[in-house]
């Protein structure tokens, strides 16, 4: 036997008390009897009054009380085996981890702002699974795709400018370390969503997202900053401040690039999205695009359903509370003529 909603068991501990409080008003009840009816005449003043059908009443209140802990509770027991299906998406969400994701024209920074945007999105799935892929110079599977979204969220925390070792931006990498993920995934709709200021440093980004259009993959991307831009500002191990710096000494500035992005989306029949502070996209995304694929049987086990037993112990504490409102509290006598 189980109980489903262990929470209510902790108010068991009030069954001693309830016996208690019923002892003491018996008690109370008693003693102001006696205190102003001398023993001779109790019978005459207080009739039929019964102490022993108040005790009774008193012990079917405690059984009610019991029993329906009990049911609140929910036990279980006996149970039979059930296949379950499980159907829905596919998503890798590939972010930019480069340190121009530190640049601040979207608070806190472009980084952290898309941290919080993908953990909404999460609470929006059910039974989708979803992926994540960082990329810098280079790109890195930080979570297979799972339907384990604590695991994926824990993942998600650990996302740094240091998460990728080699600097820069490469966008094709990222795009090809994606596909390398849904190698062994057979679905109609396969989706990609990169989360990046556009600012590509190296590769063909184009050519590697029509070799994605080729494998059915469809790219969504969201653009971070604004067309503006701002200074790149980085910390140090202490907590001091600075602005980064190019090669030459020059202070770099990082502007949001939407002709790269929107190329990229438009290569895969996909949708690009620029964020902004109040609406960040990937909400947009997923009601708009993604609810609309065709979802795909993601996993099929056996799982064990027990039978539901709550049904016994309400009846029992129903049926004590309806013995205890039929008792009455004065015995019948019958008189003789």
């Amino acid at each position: 036997m189980q109980f489903v909603e262990t929470y209510y068991l902790t108010y068991l501990f009030l069954l001693p008390v309830l016996v208690v409080f019923f002892l003491w008003l018996l008690r109370r009840r008693h003693d102001k009897i006696r205190k102003f009816v001398a023993s001779s005449l109790i019978s005459d003043v207080i009739g039929e009054f019964s102490f022993k059908r108040h005790q009774i009443k008193a012990v079917l209140m405690v059984g009610v009380f019991l029993f329906a802990l009990l049911a609140l509770a929910r036990p279980q027991w006996g149970f039979e085996w059930r296949e379950i299906k499980r159907q829905g998406l596919d998503i890798l969400i590939v972010i930019d981890t480069s340190k121009s994701m530190l640049t601040q024209d979207v608070k806190p920074n472009r980084l952290e702002r898309t941290k919080f945007a993908v953990k909404d999105l999460i609470q929006k799935l059910k039974g989708d699974r979803v992926g994540l892929i960082a990329f810098a110079g280079d790109a890195f599977l930080m979570c297979p795709l799972t339907n384990d979204y604590k695991g994926f969220l824990l993942s998600l925390d650990e996302l740094s400018i240091n998460s990728v070792p080699r600097g820069g931006t490469d966008l094709e990498k990222a795009i090809e370390v994606a596909l390398d993920g849904y190698k062994e995934i057979e679905s109609k709709h396969k989706a990609v969503i990169i989360i990046t200021d556009g600012d590509n440093l190296e590769g063909s980004p184009i050519a590697m997202a029509k070799q994605a259009k080729d494998k059915g993959v469809k790219i969504f991307t969201v653009g971070v900053g604004t067309p503006e831009g701002e200074l790149i500002q980085i910390a140090d191990e202490y907590g001091n401040t600075s602005y980064l710096k190019d090669a030459k000494g020059n202070i770099v500035k990082s502007r949001l690039n939407e002709t790269l992005l929107k190329q990229l989306a438009l290569e895969t029949d996909g949708v690009y999205v620029r964020s902004s502070g109040f609406q960040f996209g990937l909400d947009i995304l997923y009601d708009k695009e993604l609810s609309k694929f065709e979802k795909r049987e993601i996993k099929s086990r056996m799982e064990k359903r027990f039978y539901e037993r709550f049904q016994i112990p309400l009846a029992i504490a129903l049926i004590l509370l309806l013995f205890e409102i039929c008792i009455p509290t004065r015995e019948t006598k019958l008189v003789k003529e």
